[in-house]
């Protein structure tokens, strides 16, 4: 029997993984910049914002806010929908309410040529702890 007298193996260990191969990458094409569903976007985003300038307008109203809370305190969302439709919005709102906070998201209203909606606003107000 023959014994090495180094620590170290005879033959050096065998990669776990193969060498990879070098693949040579071409550039990429791009297609045309076309910013007209952006630009669309952009409008639609604008009267999101008008809107939602009505919607906290309304809500720093003293009378309208405590109107708005007791009914979702008391857990009646018919009375707050009905209270944020009574603003007379142009676009529709959904409202969604915990103990902590309120949450309104307005979103833009689907078009014959587009039929989902572009843009979508949400607002997160803090109420309580």
């Amino acid at each position: 029997m023959h014994y090495y007298p180094y620590h170290y193996p005879i033959y050096p260990p065998l990669p776990v993984y193969p060498p990879q191969l070098v693949v040579q990458t071409f550039p990429r094409s791009y297609p045309p910049v076309d910013v007209k569903i952006f630009e669309k976007s952009v409008k639609s985003f604008r009267l999101l914002m008008e809107q939602g300038s009505i919607l906290l307008d309304r809500l720093g109203d003293s009378d309208f806010a405590r109107k708005m809370m007791t009914a979702a305190q008391q857990g009646k969302t018919a009375n707050v929908d009905h209270l944020i439709s009574s603003i007379g919005l142009k676009v529709p709102v959904t409202t969604k309410f915990t103990p902590t906070g309120i949450d309104f998201e307005l979103f833009t209203q689907p078009n014959p040529n587009t039929p989902g909606s572009c843009c979508t606003l949400k607002v997160f107000m803090k109420w309580g702890n």
